[in-house]
């Protein structure tokens, strides 16, 4: 996908939400030079040699607590459009790169910052990871049955969704503002902001009367046709058939349908009774029986799929979301664009472009120092 072709982004290399952002920029057509740490990487370090989210990027490593790594990153910035960069609040600036530095050098620069806290606030300083920011900003509240600890989606709620793809969004509004007026932009996403952001449906449901702020009580994780089953061979299966054309299908489907138990749908007594019936019912088959009974029907069940086994589906297969390359299981670029096929980068290992971006930037004329690919 080209849709970002010409945009030029210098990404401080980090864990987790940052390379994310830079690889979904890149997955769009963006230039992206990911400034990679120097030597020997700490022991149990996320930013391995060859790392999936630097797809589409090329790698530099450079000493950014040197004057000539300061030096080779100003450089790049000067004809950048945008910067990424994931460190505590104060630690770009204390490396002689924070953005009013960035932007002296490059008025039109959008500074893209991402935090667990944010730039500001009490915990502006305190670490953390994606559990503790989603817990905070109340996202984490409802991941669970009721009696049970919450568990968060790996990365998920928090890394991705409430801190890359914000970020992403704020760059992407900073860089169109950039363009109509010249004037760059400190862009601050944070996850917390992000995660909390998104709990809009779940406050307007609250305000419907339709979500208890008490685990166990709500639609979503009590009643008996919004919920995750166990099968007979141990995989699982989800149900969701909330409208009633669809609830009326499923139970028709489950020979249930004229059961005096599932004669009322919304009635909340009946749920743990309803709820118990149909895990007795799940169980009786194999998730791959189920999927086969279901499958392409308006009942609104599926199987619940490892990443190895979504690759596999029919509906992966021909849509094309997963490649393997090198032996590495991927995800293709989204969103799609009609009539333009995503073409996923390469992953480079670290620093593999180094010795290339230093020298065209040696050559490059005044004023123009972003080396061509």
């Amino acid at each position: 996908m080209s849709k970002l072709s010409g945009t030029k982004v210098v990404e401080i290399a980090g864990i987790g939400p940052g390379p994310f952002c830079a690889m979904t920029l890149a997955d769009l057509g963006a230039d992206v030079i990911v400034v990679e740490r120097a030597g020997t990487l700490p022991e149990g370090s996320l930013n391995a040699d060859v790392a999936l989210t630097n797809r589409g990027k090329r790698s530099v490593s450079v000493d950014l607590k040197s004057a000539e790594g300061r030096d080779t990153v100003l450089r790049l910035i000067e004809g950048a459009d945008a910067l990424i960069e994931g460190m505590r609040p104060g630690v770009m600036e204390r490396l002689g790169l924070g953005p009013d530095v960035c932007l002296a050098r490059n008025p039109r620069l959008v500074y893209g910052r991402l935090t667990g806290w944010g730039q500001t606030g009490p915990l502006a300083q305190a670490a953390g990871h994606d559990a503790n920011y989603i817990s905070l900003s109340g996202a984490l509240h409802y991941a669970s049955p009721a009696g049970q600890p919450p568990v968060a989606p790996f990365s998920l709620v928090g890394d991705v969704a409430g801190g890359s793809l914000y970020l992403v969004i704020g760059l992407l509004s900073g860089l169109l503002e950039a363009r109509a007026t010249g004037k760059g932009c400190v862009v601050d996403a944070a996850i917390t902001d992000g995660s909390a952001h998104m709990l809009a449906l779940v406050l307007n449901g609250k305000k419907a009367g339709r979500i208890s702020d008490a685990r166990g009580e709500s639609l979503h994780d009590a009643s008996h046709f919004y919920n995750t089953y166990r099968c007979a061979d141990g995989g699982f299966v989800t149900v969701a058939p909330v409208e009633p054309q669809f609830y009326r299908l499923m139970l028709q489907m489950l020979g249930l349908a004229d059961e005096p138990l599932f004669a009322t749908q919304w009635d909340r007594t009946q749920w743990p009774a309803q709820r118990e019936r149909l895990q007795k019912v799940f169980a009786s088959r194999s998730r791959a029986a189920w999927q086969a009974l279901f499958e392409g029907s308006d009942a609104c069940i599926a199987p619940v799929l490892s990443p190895e086994e979504a690759a596999r589906h029919s509906h992966n297969v021909a849509r094309g979301n997963y490649f393997e390359r090198d032996g590495y299981l991927q995800a293709m670029p989204a969103p799609r664009f009609d009539g333009e096929p995503a073409t996923p980068g390469a992953i480079p290992h670290r620093g593999q472009h180094t010795q290339a971006v230093l020298a065209a930037l040696k050559e490059a004329r005044a004023g123009s120092p972003w080396p061509r690919g």
